[in-house]
């Protein structure tokens, strides 16, 4: 499953790199929410985690929106993203009623399978607004109370939800912001440098480690849980870099103002990211009894071809086969003594690969 981005027609001032603040909080929401995602983040977790009750709870209520769907308020709706929060949390809090509907009603339902009726229906009592709420209650109690009051009084929730995300930044995110926003600057003023001098979907493809263009044209396809096709142009492309939001990797394209791609930022994700077709070929690799019996006998020492096919009773030639195929799956390391060969399982990869299922089901 894939979504492709079509670049063509986006000039150079149509698109901007940016960190973002209040992207940045949403991303740390998200960990705190769901922390079976992020094992690479225990540490600052159980730092974040460490704030009061009345916090963790009100942080509760609103979780569905920093869920995996996560949120459209979160998100630059402007060029180029401001980094401060301050700003952005004022410029939420001057939304009307019926701009904050639109931004939040589709993430309180929390999929795109389903449509969502436009803010104007949005309204108290109207059979628009309670279909659309019993829509959000059959998916969880949690978003068809959030539903409820959205509903009710999206301005009173407005006030509710801006007041969680300053309480969320004097108990946390303040200080972990002013750590982490240089790096992510540096990292954004890169980007921007390599944009003078190479198209956007080429840039997009060096950025993230499994995107690849696909078919003629400036069209680049990401390795998401969706399948779709967005054409960017003639809205403009915000990048935003992030420290928190590996394994995920976050597009957002439904609204008109425009398209947003929320990405791991350089260092902030473990080398070596697994395509989908990767993985596929890693899991394969393990399947048959028979490469299986033979990476027992790589587990213990390196070993030469010849001295597997005796082992294993079988020829040299049926042993070089399963070699190729578990070294193209990247579990086998093989180095020359002399005149031979001697090969070991790669056990590092192999009790990363649990972790590498995680992060490429999560993305």
């Amino acid at each position: 499953m894939s979504i492709v981005l079509d670049l063509g027609g986006l000039g150079r001032a149509d698109l901007a790199v940016g960190p973002s603040a209040l992207s940045e909080l949403m991303a740390s929401l998200h960990v705190l929410a769901e922390p079976e995602h992020h094992p690479e983040a225990v540490g600052w977790t159980a730092r974040a985690a460490a704030a009061g009750d009345e916090l963790r709870e009100e942080l509760s209520v609103f979780a569905p929106l920093w869920a995996r769907f996560r949120c459209r308020l979160f998100f630059p709706r402007a060029l180029p993203p401001v980094a401060g929060l301050d700003e952005e949390l004022s410029a939420l809090a001057a939304l009307p009623a019926e701009e904050f509907l639109e931004l939040v009603a589709p993430g309180v339902l929390g999929t795109n399978a389903l449509s969502v009726p436009s803010a104007r229906e949005l309204r108290a009592g109207t059979a628009a607004a309670e279909d659309y709420a019993r829509r959000c209650l059959r998916r969880s109690y949690a978003r068809g109370e959030l539903a409820r009051q959205l509903v009710a009084a999206p301005l009173e929730l407005r006030d509710r939800l801006l007041a969680v995300l300053r309480a969320a930044d004097a108990a946390f995110f303040a200080e972990d912001w002013r750590t982490l926003r240089p790096a992510l600057e540096d990292h954004a003023r890169e980007v921007r440098r390599r944009l003078t001098a190479r198209s956007p979907a080429e840039v997009l493809t060096e950025l993230l480690p499994t995107a690849a263009r696909v078919g003629p044209g400036e069209r680049v396809r990401l390795d998401k849980l969706q399948i779709d096709e967005v054409k960017v142009a003639p809205r403009p492309l915000v990048l935003v870099p992030s420290a928190r939001v590996w394994p995920h990797l976050t597009v957002k394209h439904e609204h008109p103002s425009c398209v947003v791609v929320q990405y791991a930022a350089r260092g902030t994700a473990p080398a070596g990211q697994l395509t989908l077709r990767d993985l596929h070929d890693r899991l394969m690799a393990l399947t048959s009894p028979a490469r299986m019996e033979l990476c027992r006998h790589l587990l213990g020492e390196p070993i030469t071809t010849s001295e597997l096919a005796a082992r294993l009773g079988s020829t040299e030639p049926q042993v070089s086969r399963a070699l190729r195929t578990l070294r193209d799956a990247g579990l086998l390391r093989s180095t020359r003594d002399g005149k031979l060969v001697r090969h070991r399982l790669a056990t590092d990869v192999v009790q990363r690969l649990g972790h590498d299922v995680l992060a490429t089901v999560a993305r």
